[in-house]
């Protein structure tokens, strides 16, 4: 079967995307979903013995109306640690006497805030596609409390984040939302929500509060944790949830049912200020509920327990009388309803337990088996003989010591069944993963057999696809996979979604398997029938390859088999230091060999090779304007191409080394990965309100230089742009309250960066125009390359001053050694070497990577940067705003830059 190129690669590509798909549908797991479409289904009858019960109802609410205070951000030790009792101390005081019921709520990664609502309002976990929806939030159709509590004729009132009001449009009798994008706002944003509380707390015509504050987030992601601006607003938070409780408690004497008071966080806060990962800071939340029906507690403080940030979705529908949500894999805060009867207790614990079970019969294939079922049955058997004990009026201990049993019971079901069906959700399907990943890497071997036959002008390839379909091999292959697949789908213990579709699909994606492998091997075969070993200069092509070259090549694939291990991902960036470390030391090497050898300067011609192909070479570096003098016949290289003479050659001796020293100290501004992450280091040193001012000369000269480095090359427009940009630059960091002003005193923030920041984008904006304009011209019009190049070097230093502007300023210094490191190796190394386009091209890659960990202050598998703009206003939402990667390492004066998401 004969195809020509551009139908090959199509097909490839088809194929390859095939095996993508069935990846990632194993790989980012599916959530845990009931298979009822019912909106409402019936509440589970109550488990009598013998006799018949007439609870078959819901149970009545708990509490008349609901306020839920979720602060966006809001870590555990905020509420319990040292800053609680310095900032928070209404709060600390009803924790402390008694009065609450507080736990820690783990927040399941990702942790951003779209999910965790999600997570919260449902009780199910979302996967780590909604971390990608967070900036488009669709409509929840799963079913969740805020829809089940309007079906009921609640009447919920909301103001903050404006992703619940996308979540659950005409939900709500009153709402007001903002924009949680503008994380330079820290006052503004929460003074929107506070201004309508004495209002609505006069009010009677609401049953919940969903209150959403941004404030305490946006300052983590400005100015990290430990922010003095930290405590002020935890005041504040403080305050608002005194005003919030007091109003509810003088209400309590006219209502028949007490009122409930929820303080949350959906997430919480890295050490860096961030967040979206795993770590401690992030996940641990507090779940602070506060209620006159709780008993009051006597003794010394307990430490809040740990529980499920799902479970408060089932607790809230308990509460309010409401069905739990079908999805949710949470399980009840027992101590909320403890102050009811016992009969009471064991109907809320038996419908949250039938609920879970229905959830674990429709999600896994062995849910006999499970512990958390046979513990649910064990319950409810012995929960039917204490119903027909009490309905007989038995009042004896023999009564109350089988309720505490069935108690004891339920809850350990409660808490196995959830945990079993969280795993459902945590756990990976391999199978689908392992067929995916075959297919793929098919693929791949196919194309990188193709290549060299792709690089001929009429490039056709002839696929064995006939002999390969009728080879006894595919067969064979055929029906090994076959079986594997019968195997894994008999004896898997969960659903498997390759297992799960149609034999006919599963035999043809089986077929594909075996018909590439089959090809593969015909293609194989036909190259070393093809190839012939060369008689002659088999020292040349031996020689070919030089050390360099055998560096980035073992290196570059290194990195790529290390990210099979998880370990290798969280401390990547170790892997680039030792790569870039040993790079400069190969330079090193390289740079000293031929300065003191003398006369083999160009370490990739081959003195073996003919002398037309050295010819073509130094005219190729001539045509690079350079000047080179004539070369001679016997193929030695004038000696004004050995080495620059005077400084130049020590200069180029020394800028390895040079470069060494410049990562070391690199490597000391901020602290990355998962081991050392806590320690200390000069990051967190200049980013104290002890060393603002070391901070601003540190900044004020770093932006100095990067005006020297990059303004040499520029129009006379572009470099009066590029000034007034960097300065822009600084007094927006001032207006932060980063840097001082020394025009300006105070600390009286005026304009929050939002002008400033206009004024640098007007400024990228118009450079980028100006070298865009020259690169036009020199396409149109036949003229001097000089513009071209100009124009190119415009472009880069646009974006160099965005990335200015986007940089934390203690990370200013990376920038300036970027640009530097950058000079020095085109100058010194890579001129005089004479590197090729591909070793270039590579070394930007890996300093691009090396510098990327130097401005970064968490691991990579914490690393979740998304760049958004809101009216010209730079943020970088979820994590760090202003940790980009590094623009300045580019090639041929275009950008190289990884975007990593």
């Amino acid at each position: 079967m004969r195809l020509g190129s551009g139908a090959f690669a199509a097909s490839c590509v088809v194929i390859e995307l095939l095996g993508v798909a069935v990846f990632l549908r194993g790989f980012f797991p599916v959530s845990v979903r009931s298979a009822s479409r019912a909106r409402l289904l019936p509440p589970a009858p109550e488990p009598a013995a013998g006799t018949s019960s007439n609870w078959t109802q819901l149970p009545p609410p708990l509490f008349r109306k609901v306020v839920i205070m979720l602060v966006d951000g809001l870590r555990g030790d905020f509420v319990f640690g040292s800053k609680g009792v310095e900032f928070m101390p209404y709060t600390t005081y009803l924790i402390e006497k008694g009065f609450t019921h507080s736990f820690i709520a783990e927040a399941k990664p990702p942790t951003v805030t779209l999910p965790r609502i999600k997570a919260l309002m449902t009780g199910s976990i979302p996967g780590f596609i909604d971390a990608v929806r967070n900036f488009n939030s669709p409509v929840l159709l799963e079913d969740n409390l805020i829809g089940q509590a309007k079906t009921a004729g609640k009447r919920i009132i909301f103001y903050g984040d404006d992703t619940w009001i996308k979540l659950f449009p005409k939900h709500f009798v009153e709402y007001d939302g903002t924009t949680s994008f503008f994380v330079s706002d820290f006052r503004e944003v929460d003074d929107n929500i506070t201004r309508h509380l004495d209002n609505v707390l006069k009010r009677e015509d609401w049953d919940m509060l969903i209150l959403h504050y941004l404030g305490l987030d946006h300052i983590g992601h400005v100015t990290g944790p430990h922010s003095p601006l930290v405590g002020p607003k935890l005041k504040e938070m403080d305050y608002i949830l005194k005003k919030i409780h007091i109003s509810l408690l003088s209400k309590e004497r006219e209502a028949s049912l007490p009122h409930l008071l929820v303080l949350c966080g959906d997430h919480g806060m890295s050490e860096t200020g961030g967040h979206g990962a795993s770590s401690v800071e992030e996940v641990s939340t507090p779940l602070v509920l506060i209620s006159s029906a709780f008993q009051r507690k006597s003794g010394n403080f307990q430490p809040p327990k740990h529980v499920q940030q799902t479970d408060l979705a089932a607790t809230l529908a308990v509460g309010l009388g409401l069905p739990i949500p079908k999805n949710s894999v949470g399980s009840l805060l027992f101590p909320v309803v403890e102050g009811a009867t016992m009969r009471e207790q064991l109907r809320f614990l038996h419908l949250n337990s039938v609920q879970l079970s229905r959830l674990l019969q429709e999600n896994v294939p062995m849910f006999e088996k499970d512990p958390g079922y046979q513990q649910f049955k064990e319950s409810e058997k012995l929960h039917g003989n204490w119903i027909k004990l009490y309905l007989e009026g038995n009042n004896s201990e023999v009564l109350l010591n089988l309720g505490r049993k069935v108690l004891k019971q339920y809850l350990n079901a409660l808490k196995t069944l959830s945990m079993s069906l969280s795993k459902q959700v945590a756990q990976y399907d391999m199978y689908s993963m392992m067929v995916g990943t075959v297919i793929v890497l098919e693929v791949l071997i196919l194309l990188l057999l193709s290549t060299p036959k792709a690089l001929c002008q009429k490039a056709e390839f002839e696929i064995p696809l006939s002999t390969s379909l009728l080879s006894l091999l595919f067969f064979l292959m055929l029906l090994i996979l076959s079986a594997v697949h019968v195997i894994i789908c008999t004896s898997a213990e969960r659903s498997c979604y390759f297992c799960s579709i149609s034999w006919l699909m599963a035999v043809g994606v089986m077929m594909l398997i075996s018909a590439l492998l089959c090809v593969i091997l015909s293609f194989l075969t036909n190259t070393f029938e093809n190839v012939r070993p060369p008689a002659k200069n088999q020292a040349a092509s031996s020689s070919s390859w030089s050390g360099l070259d055998l560096l980035i090549l073992f290196g570059t694939l290194g990195h790529v088999l290390s990210l099979g291990a998880s370990s290798f991902i969280e401390e990547e960036h170790q892997t680039w230091y030792f790569l870039i470390n040993t790079l400069c030391l190969a330079l090193g090497h390289e740079m000293c060999r031929n300065h003191f050898l003398g006369k083999d300067f160009d370490h990739n011609l081959t003195m073996e090779g003919d002398f037309q192909k050295d010819t073509e070479k130094i005219l190729q570096y001539k045509n690079d304007h350079v000047d080179v003098p004539e070369y001679n016949k016997t193929h030695k290289l004038p000696s004004s191409l050995e080495l620059p003479e005077g400084y130049e050659k020590w200069l180029g001796l020394a800028s390895p080394w040079l470069i060494l020293i410049c990562c070391r100290l690199l490597r000391s501004l901020n602290q990355t990965g998962v081991q050392w992450a806590h320690r200390p280091d000069f990051g967190h040193w200049l980013t104290s309100s002890d060393h603002k001012a070391a901070l601003s000369v540190l900044a004020f000269l770093s932006l100095v230089m990067i005006f020297i480095l990059v303004q040499r090359r520029c129009s006379p427009v572009s470099k009066v742009a590029m000034a007034l940009g960097l300065l822009g630059i600084y007094c927006y960091r001032a207006a932060f309250g980063n840097v001082f002003l020394p025009w300006q005193r105070d600390n009286k923030d005026i304009s929050k960066g939002i002008i400033e920041a206009r004024f640098v984008y007007v400024f990228v904006l118009g450079i980028l125009f100006t070298g865009t304009k020259d690169l036009l011209k020199s396409q149109v019009i036949s003229t001097d390359v000089s513009i071209k190049s100009r124009g190119l070097w415009e472009i880069y230093s646009g974006l160099v001053l965005l990335a200015a502007l986007l940089l934390r300023p203690h990370n200013l210094p990376i920038l300036v050694f970027s640009l530097l490191i950058q000079a020095v190796m085109a100058k010194c190394i890579w001129k005089p070497l004479k590197h090729d386009a591909a070793q270039i091209t590579i070394m930007h890659y890996w300093f691009g990577q090396a510098f990327f960990y130097f401005q970064q202050e968490l691991s990579n598998g914490s690393r979740l940067l998304l760049l958004c703009g809101d009216m010209f206003h730079p943020c970088v939402c979820i994590h760090h705003p202003g940790d980009i990667p590094t623009l300045p390492f580019v090639y041929m004066e275009c950008v190289f830059s990884k975007a990593s998401l």
